[in-house]
C-alpha cells in the first residue's frame, strides 16, 4: 500500500489517538474508497464549529459507542469530513487545521491557501512537550 500523503506533500502524521479519530479509527485521516465523506481534515474543534455542525444536523457532540463515535468537545481533534470543512470556512467558523495530519485528497475540494490560513497552532510548552533549551 502507498504511504499516505499529507497537504505538504510529506508523510501523513498522526492527528489523534484520544479521541481515536480517522475513517479507519487509526489516529490518522487515512482514506479510501468507500470513505464518501473524505474524512481527510485534521481538525482541531472549536465550540463555533461544533455548533454549526450541530446546526446542520451533524451532531459531533453527543456519545455513540455503537458507531465507536466518543462525542466530541473543543480543543479535540479530529478527522473532518473535506466538504462539511469548507462549509465552515465559507461560514467563517472552520476549526484550525494541523496541515501534517491532513490527507492530501482534500485538496480536490478545498484549496491549499485555506488551509494554510487556519493553520492550528504549534503546542507550547507542556507536560510532556519537548522544548529548545533557553539559550
Amino acid at each position: 500500500m502507498k504511504q499516505a500523503r499529507n497537504v505538504l506533500g510529506g508523510p501523513l502524521q498522526l492527528c489523534s489517538a484520544k479521541p481515536l479519530t480517522g475513517w479507519y479509527r487509526d489516529g490518522c485521516c487515512h482514506t479510501d474508497a468507500n470513505d464518501a465523506g473524505s474524512h481527510v481534515v485534521c481538525a482541531q474543534l472549536t465550540v463555533a464549529f461544533l455548533n454549526f455542525q450541530m446546526e446542520r444536523g451533524n451532531d459531533l457532540i453527543t456519545p455513540r459507542p455503537e458507531a465507536r463515535f466518543p462525542g466530541l468537545k473543543p480543543g479535540d481533534r479530529w478527522c473532518v469530513c473535506a466538504l462539511r470543512w469548507r462549509e465552515a470556512y465559507e461560514a467563517n467558523c472552520a476549526p484550525p487545521v494541523v496541515l501534517e495530519a491532513t490527507h492530501e485528497r482534500v485538496l480536490q475540494f478545498v484549496p491549499l491557501a485555506w488551509l494554510k490560513r487556519s493553520r492550528a497552532p504549534l503546542p507550547g510548552p507542556g507536560p510532556g512537550r519537548m522544548t529548545a533549551p533557553d539559550p
